[in-house]
Parts: structure tokens; sequence; C-alpha cells
């Protein structure tokens, strides 16, 4: 290829042609022209992997106290022990998965870490076990199962021991210290009951009786059911004892599908009840109104009818809403578009003829100033009604003087630009009068 190029290049230069240079681009040059595009993918690849590297980072906690989550905020340490132990874990992530899996003796575990249930959710899923344990309740959680607890602030007790009536914090013996407390009222309650004492009124486990029989246990410490802290000092005995009392155990963590599906109110709802009854009544009287209206006065019968209106009349109007609206430089426009094509057609410039062009032309064959003229045709603005007469009859007589110049044979420019209008312009229509 370069071969054939030098030999045009000599061609050209014997011919006396300048030569033509084909040049190649070379690597360097590419690389200069793409460094940007090079720069922008390698920093999008760098960014990639980077993510790539978080998310892994934090995908490998997991799910804090999932039952299949292995890693140390998980808990499938202990699901799999229960398990061993004959209890059937069902793990569940919504309402509707704990209604098809309780039964009328099972245990619930849950763990609402982002506060996704509502009171009435809680009230449901304690009245549906018979036992349910809820770890690291909120305000939320306490007011809707056990109105009379609150929170105890974190336990500064070098041990805890169970000292309680509970059978399954009694084989536990002592827990984990350091973590969060609930407190009871003062002197007692008789549906509650307090283990692991901090002081005389702050507890790492409480139990409420409810109403209907049934037992919720409230554990203010998510880290007893941790695999990294289950085995440590009683809490294996103690999640073992609270979750493994019934053969079927649901594993419950909640997730956004538990979240009410709510929208903006509808217009049913923001108005007053009265509102939509006397809407449908005044619809039917419409229809009946129409009906009975449609009935007399029969069908429409469409007809073309020629109308004639005269020039006086469409003048005689355009001129009542003019003075109507005050519209004294509309009016005048009007005026002066029609005395301008008239001065034309006087002058010979014809229908086309520029504005300026007709101004000189008319000043020149009357001998008045350009700037009058102009005054007269674009200029001046009425701002009463005697201006304006004032301006229509200046009108006026400019086409007067106009025609009487070109009727005294005043008008060689004139002859001479109709003529050339004449020579390169088709002749202007003419209204043919009947």
């Amino acid at each position: 290829m370069s071969a054939t190029l030098t030999t045009d290049a000599a061609a050209l230069s014997s011919a006396g042609g300048t030569p033509t240079t084909v040049a190649t681009p070379t690597l360097r040059a590419l690389l200069r022209r793409s460094s940007f595009w090079i720069f922008a993918f390698a920093g999008i690849v760098i960014v990639a992997i980077v993510g790539v590297f978080l998310s892994g980072g934090s995908n490998a906690a997991g799910r804090a106290l999932a039952g299949d989550n292995a890693a140390p905020a998980g808990s499938m340490a202990l699901v799999e022990v229960l398990r061993q132990q004959g209890v059937t874990v069902t793990l569940a992530d919504s309402l509707v998965e704990v209604r098809d899996a309780v039964g009328a003796d099972s245990t619930v575990l849950l763990y609402d870490e982002n506060g996704y249930l509502d009171a009435g959710q809680l009230t449901e899923l304690a009245e549906g076990a018979a036992r349910t344990v809820v770890v690291a309740p909120d305000f939320l959680a306490l007011q809707a199962l056990a109105p009379s607890v609150g929170f105890g602030g974190v336990s500064d007790t070098a041990s805890l021991t169970a000292d309680c009536s509970v059978s399954a914090a009694n084989r536990a013996e002592n827990l984990l210290p350091g973590g969060a407390t609930l407190s009871i009222p003062e002197g007692g309650h008789p549906l509650l009951t307090g283990c692991f004492a901090s002081d005389a009124e702050t507890f790492s486990l409480v139990q409420v009786e409810s109403a209907t029989g049934g037992l919720v246990s409230l554990v203010p410490d998510a880290r007893v059911f941790n695999n990294e802290n289950v085995t440590g000092y009683g809490n294996a005995a103690l999640a073992l004892g609270l979750l493994g009392e019934s053969d079927s155990l649901v594993w419950y963590l909640p997730t956004l599908a538990d979240l009410p599906r709510t929208g903006p109110p509808s217009l049913a709802e923001l108005t007053p009840g009265w509102v939509s009854p006397v809407a449908v009544l005044l619809v039917l009287a419409a229809v009946a109104a129409a009906f009975w209206r449609g009935r007399r006065f029969g069908p429409l019968v469409a007809e073309n009818l020629p109308v004639t209106v005269k020039a006086s009349e469409t003048m005689e109007g355009r001129a009542r809403l003019y003075a109507r609206s005050n519209a004294r430089l509309r009016a005048l426009d009007a005026l002066r578009v029609g005395a301008v094509q008239r001065l034309a057609r006087a002058v010979g410039l014809g229908r086309l003829a520029q504005l300026d062009e007709v101004i000189g032309t008319v000043a020149r064959i009357t001998g008045s100033a350009p700037a009058e003229v102009r005054r007269v045709l674009v200029d001046a603005i009425p701002h009463s009604d005697a201006q304006l007469m004032a301006l229509s009859d200046a009108l006026q007589a400019l086409e007067q003087a106009a025609c009487r110049a070109v009727k005294a044979g005043v008008v060689p420019a004139a002859e001479a630009a109709a003529s050339a209008s004449r020579e390169f312009s088709p002749p202007p229509a003419e209204r043919m009068e009947p």
C-alpha cells in the first residue's frame, strides 16, 4: 500500500500537481485521542470492584439473628441444635407465613430489628401463638404486648443470675452481662416475672402472662441468640429453654412485606357521607331534565341558510367593538393599512412595495416632509378620541394630496417605479365589480 501511495505522489509531482500525503495514525496518537475513554473505563472498573468488595463485606455478616446465617451475627447454630433435638423450625419472613405455620402449641421468635410491625400485627402475633419470644423489643412492642414494662438501660453488674421462677432461666443460671435491660413497676406485678436482675427494678428477661393464656418472653439483649455469644455463660441454655418447649418453632424476622400498603385517601374518604347520595340525585335530575326538554323541542334539524352581511354592517360592528374596548390604536392601524395600500396604488408602486418606499414617494410628490408622512402613517399614537379623529383626517388629507399630485402630473419618479414594477412583477389582481 505504501508503494502505491509513493507512486501516486510521484505521478502528481511529475504532472505539476500538489502531492497528497496520507498519514496513518500511530499507536501513540490513537492512545492520546482515546485517553479520556480509557481512563473513564478504568475508573468504572475500579468503582465496580470496590463496590463488589464492599457489598461482599456487608453481606458476609448477613441478617442479624437469621436462622440460615452462619456468620457471627446470625443464629444458624441455635436453629440447627433445636432441629437436632426434634423441634421443627420454620423460617418466616412475613406475617402471612407465620399464620400458615403457627399452631395451637407453637412457639414464635420475633426479632423486628427495623420496626416493621404495627401494634395490631404485634397483638395478633402474640394471640396466635402459645409462647412468643420477643428479642430486643422496641417501644411500640412494649406498648402493645406489655404496657407496664419499660426500658432499664444497660446492665452494669459483673454477673447476672436467674433468681426467678422461670425454669429456662434457672437452668441457664447466669447470663452474658453488659446488655440491655427492661424495667418493671416497683413492687412487682402479678402478670410479670423478672429474671437476671441488675437491680431491684431492671431485668434481662421479663415474662408476661397474657389474658388469653399465652406467655410472652421479652429478651432485650439480642446477643443471647447469635452465633458469636450463644455458647458463652448460660446463653445457650436460656435460648434452648425458651425456644424448645414445644415441637414447633416459627423463627420470624419481619421484612418490608409486612408494611401496610397505604396510599393517598380517595375522594370518597375526604368528603362527608351525604355528598355521594346528593351527587347521584343531581345526576339523575340532570338526566331527567335533559330527557324532558329534549322531547319538548324535538330533534335538531341541520339546514344550510345563505347569509349575506353587508360591508357597512361589518364596518359598523368592528367600530363599535373598538369603541367599547377603547382600542384607538387598533382602529387607527386598520385605517393606516388601507391608506398605505391605496397610496401605493395611487403613486404606481403596486401592492408589493415596501413601506419606506411608499413614504418616500408620497413625501416627494406631495412636497411634505418624510418625517411628517411617517408620523401620520406609522408613528403617531392616539391617546384620545379627538386625536384619533385628527389622525384619521390627516390620513384622508394625505391621500387627497397624493391623488391631486398624480392628476397634476408631478410623478416622474413614481412613473419610473410603476414601470419597473410592471416589468418585474405580475400585475396586481383587481377585484371585479359585479
